[in-house]
């Protein structure tokens, strides 16, 4: 990407960041907004900031979204009163000279700026157990945290974001409208589907009966959203903050299974490579448990191992519905990539039913 994309120079200035403006330069993984390093010279010494130019064809609504982050920031850091490290444990905003969270471009563009972290790495790929237990640890953390937070309920950025028989429906007209004429194609994905399709309403069903509460969760829980200290090796700080809304706690545990417990790409065209890792599941759930193992109710806890079957069929539906319909949602790279991608996640589903009794057996050994 060109550094010189956006006036960066012309967002610092809106900001209450005093100094002079430096350089800026892309950074991170992200595919959806547009993320800089920023440093500015504050009385002879470089600063960084992260700027975010935050992506309004997703999230149709940016002065809601900055809302929720700047409640949940300011909610963490206020429970982090007592810590010397507290703007390393919590995104901080900054904020404009007119105190909004958030400022505008002349292209109309909605910009947030946040205090960088220094001595602090993302990653992309989980490589070893340890790194599974502390992203979930920090997950459940984030939370737990939030479990009081006041004020009222958060906007919902992506509403629906994971009501899975919804998704299915979608599939549903897209199955029957075929515009591409690929339905053909792809009866053994869409049986799949259907054969679950009962199962896929169960966690709705609970959260409508009253069974399983509505809790704040952070809706994209990879890996590389965790901030990993470079000399403790502890997960710190939890970022990207577009999708917190309210949800259940199994769309952040599903996730977690969904991308970190199989060896494979999430694209994966040799399919025997895909299974979910038991030993990571393992480190998954215990992380997760040791953070907000306090705060589930004994209903929430029983259906964390069916959230990661449940989270990456989910995901397989999205791809074979976009497929569908001509990859009109997904960014692709080759043809018949959502399909590759929906079959890896079908794949990971039969992975995960194949070890769900051993998965609960593990649940009940950590609840003692």
């Amino acid at each position: 990407m060109n550094e010189n994309k956006h006036d960066l120079k012309g967002v610092t200035e809106q900001f209450a960041i005093y100094g002079d403006f430096v350089s800026g330069a892309p950074y991170g993984s992200g595919h959806i907004n547009d993320t800089y390093r920023v440093a500015i010279n504050q009385g002879g010494t470089k600063m960084h900031y992260i700027y975010q130019r935050i992506n309004h064809l997703i999230f149709k609504n940016p002065p809601a979204l900055m809302e929720n982050i700047e409640r949940v920031t300011e909610h963490i850091y206020k429970k982090l009163a007592d810590s010397p490290n507290k703007t390393r444990e919590t995104l901080v905003l900054i904020k404009t000279h007119n105190g909004q969270s958030y400022c505008t471009d002349n292209d109309g563009n909605y910009w947030r700026a946040y205090v960088f972290i220094e001595d602090a790495t993302t990653y992309d790929v989980v490589e070893t157990t340890e790194q599974a237990f502390k992203t979930a640890q920090a997950f459940g953390d984030f939370q737990k945290t939030l479990v009081d937070i006041p004020g009222g309920r958060l906007n919902e950025t992506i509403p629906d974001f994971h009501d899975t028989p919804k998704r299915i429906e979608a599939l549903e007209a897209a199955i029957t409208a075929d515009t591409m004429g690929l339905v053909k194609d792809v009866q053994a994905e869409i049986d799949f589907v259907l054969q679950r399709k009962e199962e896929a309403a169960l966690l709705i069903k609970l959260s409508a009966d009253g069974k399983i509460p509505e809790r704040i969760t952070h809706n994209d829980t990879k890996l590389n959203n965790v901030m990993i200290d470079d000399n403790s090796g502890e997960g710190i700080c939890v970022i990207d903050l577009d999708t917190v809304m309210p949800g259940l706690v199994h769309y952040d545990f599903g996730d977690m299974v969904r991308t970190t417990t199989s060896p494979a790409a999430e694209d994966e065209q040799d399919l025997p490579k895909v299974r979910m890792r038991f030993e990571m599941f393992e480190a998954l759930l215990r992380g997760y448990l040791d953070t907000a193992g306090d705060f589930l109710n004994p209903t929430e806890l029983e259906y964390l191992p069916f959230s990661g079957k449940l989270i990456t069929l989910e995901i397989g539906v999205r791809f074979l519905t976009d497929y569908l319909q001509g990859d009109i949602y997904f960014k692709t790279h080759r043809d018949g990539h959502n399909l590759d991608r929906c079959r890896t996640q079908f794949k990971l589903v039969e992975s995960i039913e194949s070890q769900m009794d051993k998965m609960m057996q593990l649940l009940n050994e950590i609840k003692k």
